[in-house]
């Protein structure tokens, strides 16, 4: 594992999502190494992009940065982060994600923490205390051990970070699941999403589903694990496939009386998780 220290000229990017105005990553690559992470076909370090999970760069003043810029831009909703974990281990010692976080809130921005990490639990007082402006999601794609260490070889295991959903959760924190990517064969059954959503108890506000996206570095690296992922790559790529599933993931989602969006590529099918739709839950 390598990490390197970088100074950068802009902490806040304009996002192409529509439920966020910005993003802040304040790491770029990340320590998990999941196998099916596109986010790596977007990175600008070279040296990142092809050593995924194994070269981490550290924006050593993105604070400061961020400090200029939130004085200057109109607060808006903030995606913390949109292509790295913010929570991946070197945030323990480094703590740019909390310090940003308390600096963002601070200014009147709202935060929208996606997450495989239960590091960010260390994060709660910050959090709790905000909780009108704040959201937090974790990804979890299986229940199952075995493909989690397949697909996401140093990420948190599945049920610690339920476990920490659960406990944002009754802190009165909006949480909210991403069950994305969603892979032929893999995690595209009914029954799968159904296994996620009973460990988090009921516990969400909303589900995310997406389907798997194939660049060239990921299909490297599921082809490197995945036999047959010829059968994989062709049924991702089909309409009828993903038609099907989506109809059977959301039918999941409507008997569990959770609220689905079933894709995030879909401009008719607005995430609309800004924090002015989701109020603030009650602590339990």
């Amino acid at each position: 594992m390598s990490y390197l220290r970088v100074r950068v000229r802009t902490a806040l990017s304009r996002s192409g999502l529509p439920d966020l105005d910005y993003s802040l990553n304040p790491y770029v690559g990340c320590l998990h190494g999941c196998a099916y992470c596109y986010a790596r076909s977007y990175t600008y370090a070279k040296d990142v992009a092809e050593n995924w999970g194994r070269v981490i760069y550290i924006k050593e003043n993105i604070l400061e940065v961020l400090d200029d810029e939130t004085k200057k831009r109109k607060p808006g909703v903030v995606g913390v982060s949109t292509v790295t974990d913010p929570y991946q281990p070197v945030e323990a010692v480094e703590l740019l994600t909390r310090r940003s976080i308390e600096l963002l809130l601070r200014r009147g921005f709202r935060v929208s923490v996606q997450t495989k990490s239960p590091l960010v639990l260390r994060d709660l007082d910050v959090l709790s205390s905000h909780r009108d402006r704040v959201d937090v999601g974790f990804t979890i794609i299986t229940m199952d051990p075995e493909q989690a260490a397949l697909l996401e070889p140093r990420a948190p295991p599945p049920k610690e970070r339920a476990r920490a959903l659960a406990r944002i959760a009754g802190e009165g924190i909006r949480t909210w699941l991403f069950y994305g990517p969603v892979i032929p064969g893999i995690n595209d059954s009914a029954e799968s999403l159904a296994e996620v959503l009973e460990e988090v108890g009921g516990r969400v506000d909303l589900v995310f589903i997406d389907k798997l996206r194939v660049t060239k570095e990921v299909e490297r690296s599921m082809r490197a694990i995945i036999d047959g992922f010829n059968s994989v790559l062709s049924l991702a790529g089909r309409q009828d496939w993903w038609s099907r599933v989506r109809g059977e993931l959301l039918a999941v989602c409507e008997k569990a009386g959770v609220r689905c969006v079933p894709s995030l590529a879909e401009p008719a099918e607005r995430r609309s998780r800004s924090l002015a739709d989701f109020g603030s839950r009650p602590p339990t």
